[in-house]
C-alpha cells in the first residue's frame, strides 16, 4: 500500500532514512572498532599472539564487507528494512556471546561470526537506500549517513575502554551488546528502500510520470560488473584496503608501545573519528560541486601522505594529527564510494552493485591487519605494514586518476558513443 504522505512537519522523508542509516552504521561499525581497546585484554587472558589475536577482526571485516554480495540482493528484493534489524540483533547477540567465550576460537566464533555477519548484512542495504531517496545531495547525504562510522569510532572505543576499566574485558562486551540491540535496532526502523512508496521522488519532488510503475534506471548487476569502469572501482578498493583498517587495529597498540597511555591511546581511535566525521560531511557535499571520481583520487593520495606521518611518529601529537588526518579522508572515501557507484550504474540495483563491490574490500580487510600483526611478532615493528600500505593507497591513487581521465574522453566523444554511465547510455534504462 502506497501512500502520499511524507513525514511530520512537512520534513522530507529521506533525512529520516538517513538518520536511520546513520544510528546502524553509527553502532554497527562503533562496536566493531572497539577490537583495539580489547586488544591487549584478550591477549593477556588468552596468551595469543598479537597477530592471532588481530585475525578476529579481520575475519569480522570479512564478513562485514563480503557478506553485502548477498545482503544488497535480499535488500534489493525484500527491502532495507528487516535486513538492518536482523543485523543489529546479530551484533548485540554476538557481542554479548563473545564476553563469554573460554577461549579464542570462541571469541572468533562469536565476534567474528555475530558482529561479522551481523554489519554484513545492515551496511550494504541501508547504504542503498540512502542513494534512491537523493540526486541532487546524494553525496552530502551519503556522506551524512555513514558519517556514523565516524561519530561510532569517535565514541565508542573510548566508552568500551571505560567499560573496560570498570567492568572488566567480558560485562563490557554484554553492555555493548545491550546498546547494540536498543539503539540499533529502534533506528533501523526508519528505513526505507525507495521514495516512490511514499508518493515522493528524489529530493522529496514530485515523482516523475509512471514511477509508480516504472523500475528504477540502471544496469543490471551482470553488465555492471562487466564494465571497465567497475573493474577499476573494484581494483582500487581492493588495493587500497589491504592497509585501509591497519590504524583502527593496530594505532592503540603501537602507541602503547612508545610510552602514550593507555587512556591517550585510546583516544587516537576517537581523533580518527572527529577526522571520518568531517570528512564524510564535508567532503561529500564538496565532492557534489567538484566531482566525485576527482576527489575519490585525493582520498587515497590524502590517505598514503597521512600515513607516512604515522611511520615519522612516536609521540601523542603526531599520532594525534596523523589519526585525524587519516580519518578524514578515509571518511571521504568511504562516503563517496556509494554514490560514485550510483552515479555510474543507476539504482536498479544498487544496493547488489555495492555488495559485489564490496567483497573487494572483505578480501582486504581479512589479510591486512592479520598480516601486520604477524609481522609485528615477527619483526617487533610496525614499519613495513604502514609502508605497505602507503604504497597501496598511492596505487589506489592512480587507477582513480585513469578512471578520471577515461570519465574527461567520454564527455568529449559523441553522447551515442559512450556508455560509461546511465545517463550516458540509453540502453542502460532498459536492460535486464
Amino acid at each position: 500500500m502506497k501512500t502520499t504522505s511524507s513525514s511530520p512537519k512537512g520534513l522530507f522523508r529521506g533525512w529520516l532514512v538517513v538518520a536511520g542509516a546513520f544510528a546502524v552504521t553509527f553502532v554497527g561499525f562503533g562496536c566493531a572498532y572497539t577490537f583495539s581497546a580489547f586488544l591487549e585484554s584478550l591477549q593477556k587472558d588468552f596468551g595469543a599472539s598479537r597477530g592471532s589475536v588481530s585475525l578476529v577482526f579481520s575475519l569480522a571485516g570479512f564478513l562485514y564487507f563480503g557478506l553485502g554480495v548477498l545482503s544488497g540482493p535480499l535488500a534489493d528484493r525484500w527491502g532495507s528494512r528487516r535486513l538492518a534489524v536482523a543485523g543489529m540483533v546479530l551484533v548485540g547477540l554476538g557481542l554479548a556471546v563473545a564476553g563469554q567465550a573460554q577461549s579464542l576460537t570462541q571469541i572468533y566464533l562469536a565476534y567474528g561470526l555475530g558482529v561479522g555477519l551481523g554489519v554484513g548484512a545492515s551496511y550494504v542495504p541501508v547504504l542503498g537506500a540512502v542513494q534512491r531517496w537523493f540526486v541532487r545531495r546524494r553525496g552530502f547525504a551519503s556522506g551524512l549517513a555513514v558519517s556514523g562510522i565516524g561519530v561510532g569510532t569517535l565514541v565508542m572505543p573510548p566508552l568500551a575502554s571505560l567499560l573496560i576499566e570498570t567492568l572488566g574485558w567480558r560485562h563490557a562486551y554484554l553492555a555493548l551488546g545491550g546498546l547494540a540491540v536498543m539503539v540499533g535496532v529502534g533506528m533501523a526502523l526508519l528505513i526505507e528502500n525507495d521514495p516512490r512508496d511514499r508518493g515522493l521522488g528524489p529530493d522529496g519532488d514530485p515523482p516523475q510520470p509512471q514511477a509508480d510503475s516504472a523500475r528504477p534506471e540502471g544496469f543490471t548487476v551482470r553488465d555492471a560488473v562487466r564494465s571497465r569502469r567497475f573493474a577499476g572501482l573494484y581494483a582500487a578498493c581492493l588495493i587500497s584496503s589491504f592497509g585501509l583498517f591497519v590504524p583502527f587495529v593496530h594505532l592503540v597498540p603501537y602507541a602503547l608501545d612508545h610510552g602514550v597511555p593507555n587512556a591517550s591511546a585510546v583516544l587516537l581511535l576517537g581523533a580518527i573519528g572527529v577526522g571520518s566525521t568531517a570528512g564524510r560531511f564535508f567532503l561529500g557535499g564538496l565532492a557534489d560541486r567538484m566531482g566525485r571520481a576527482q576527489t575519490m583520487l585525493l582520498m587515497s593520495t590524502g590517505m598514503a601522505l597521512s600515513l607516512l606521518v604515522w611511520a615519522a611518529s612516536s609521540g601523542f601529537r603526531g599520532l594525534a594529527l596523523f589519526a585525524f588526518f587519516y580519518g578524514a579522508f578515509y571518511g571521504g572515501f568511504v562516503a563517496l564510494l556509494p554514490a560514485l557507484v550510483m552515479d555510474y550504474f543507476g539504482g536498479r540495483n544498487i544496493a547488489a552493485i555495492i555488495g559485489v563491490l564490496y567483497t573487494s574490500v572483505a578480501f582486504g580487510t581479512l589479510v591486512g591487519p592479520a598480516a601486520a600483526g604477524f609481522a609485528f611478532d615477527i619483526s617487533r615493528s610496525y614499519m613495513l605494514p604502514i609502508l605497505v600500505s602507503v604504497g597501496a593507497n598511492l596505487m589506489a591513487a592512480g587507477i582513480m586518476w585513469a578512471m578520471s581521465r577515461m570519465d574527461a574522453s567520454a564527455k568529449l566523444a559523441p553522447a551515442a558513443s559512450t556508455r560509461g554511465t546511465v545517463g550516458n547510455d540509453p540502453t542502460a534504462a532498459r536492460r535486464s
